[in-house]
């Protein structure tokens, strides 16, 4: 293919992700059944509280939301390559807002390799890999404690013998698969599960225990900023009994598979029910989900077109 050809089509791709993640957040503001735009900003304009202070605040949260992401990701890329925390923040932003539109946000992964030459992405692919994985350990982690309570405390029937032996089953699946079978006929995002293993073996323990704490500061700020947002618009409650629903739909949220772009529906019919138990009501909670959404993905991923447009791909002779 001809160089300006090549060179054509990279801008329509470029241009094409910038564009649909604008629509798509078009679309989810604007035509939203849940939550109509003009009741939302209807509701934001009646509460006192919701101030030019109360948004600086909230942004300032999500910034530092966004800021120990950026150092988690510029922690482990430097395992196999030292990037500045300007590229680190580059990298995140125009990931976020590739992946916006693809399922599972699976478009994260190579926005991000697409930044490194060749023989690096299958490494990069896996080191983001690992940074999901240790997100969602923290999640999977509290959202299980704040499950049980939650179950407890609302009296939810649950049958537990059914989902004990759910549970046996797909241990003993799992457990089938890491040992007793060849481990290279099963891949996760086009890697083995063996290659993974070896891999993360590789990586030193002060590393994965660095990640893991920069998850949780994540997972702590993005979730106190819900409950913030709870006491905004009135809801009386105390930050424990906040935290076991809130957790609890951050579990429920993450084990369901979705476009990112849908997240905000589906948070915001999850948040729902489980503080439908709490007696909240149904505008506010989606409400506050929606300004969650537009906090830690819209802004920062409308920042990350910016960086999309300017991509440029890496030249091997300048690599190392």
């Amino acid at each position: 293919m001809h160089y300006k050809t090549k060179q054509f089509f990279f801008v329509l791709i470029k241009l094409s992700i910038v564009v649909g993640a604008f629509y798509f957040i078009y679309s989810k503001i604007i035509e939203n059944e849940n939550l109509k735009f003009i009741d939302f900003v209807s509701f934001l304009k009646k509460n006192s509280k919701f101030s030019v202070k109360t948004i600086l605040f909230l942004v300032f949260l999500s910034l530092f939301n966004w800021f120990f992401e950026i150092l988690k990701w510029l922690q482990l890329v430097k395992i196999i390559k030292p990037i500045s925390i300007k590229s680190a923040l580059t990298q995140s932003l125009a990931a976020l807002t590739t992946s916006l539109i693809t399922p599972n946000r699976i478009g994260d992964y190579g926005a991000k390799a697409m930044y490194y030459i060749k023989s690096l992405r299958p490494k990069i692919v896996m080191l983001n890999l690992l940074g999901n994985f240790a997100q969602m350990a923290i999640t999977t982690l509290l959202g299980c404690i704040g499950f049980i309570l939650f179950t407890k405390r609302y009296s939810i029937e649950i049958n537990y013998y059914k989902l004990s032996r759910i549970a046996l089953v797909i241990l003993i699946i799992g457990l089938f698969v890491l040992f007793g079978m060849k481990q290279k006929r099963y891949k996760i995002k086009g890697f083995s599960i063996s290659a993974i293993l070896n891999f993360i073996k590789s990586i030193p323990l002060k590393t994965h225990c660095i990640t893991i704490l920069l998850s949780l500061i994540r997972y702590a700020i993005f979730s106190f900023q819900f409950y913030y947002l709870l006491k905004i618009f009135g809801v009386d409650i105390d930050y424990s009994n906040a935290m076991v629903v809130i957790t609890s739909m951050y579990l429920l949220v993450s084990i369901i598979p979705t476009i990112a772009i849908f997240d905000v529906v589906v948070k915001g019919s999850i948040a729902v029910y489980l503080f439908g138990f709490l007696g909240v009501d149904e505008l506010t909670i989606l409400s506050i989900t929606t300004l969650m959404w537009l906090l830690n993905f819209v802004i920062p991923s409308l920042i990350g077109s910016y960086f999309v447009l300017n991509f440029k791909l890496p030249k091997p002779i300048t690599q190392c």
